[in-house]
């Protein structure tokens, strides 16, 4: 089975705002952000394929947490399975932020 995987617009706004934070820190480091990029883009079909193989993020069995390594730390996704079809991708942010706002 596989699920279909779409992205809330929050995490679409937090994937903005994370490229935003590299190019400003980074001035600007094009391939830093394409493997940033590419490091989420390729942590996602995991969803499709198994997201319940992935940490609980609450009491629900159904929102969880998708750690995606990159270089010394990495992002986090924070996801909601909502039925036998559909994961939708809530939040993205970096893990060494506070907490998905």
């Amino acid at each position: 089975m596989s699920f279909r995987v779409r992205f809330a617009r929050q995490a679409e706004d937090d994937l903005i705002r994370l490229y935003e934070f590299i190019l400003e820190r980074d001035a600007p480091d094009w391939p830093v952000v394409e493997r940033a990029l590419g490091a989420i883009r390729n942590a996602v079909p995991g969803l499709a394929r198994t997201p319940f193989s992935y940490r609980k993020a609450a009491e629900s069995p159904f929102l969880r947490e998708l750690v995606i390594p990159f270089s010394a730390s990495g992002y986090v996704a924070l996801f909601e399975i909502e039925d036998e079809r559909t994961v939708t991708v809530l939040a993205v942010r970096h893990q060494r932020e506070d907490d998905y706002y």
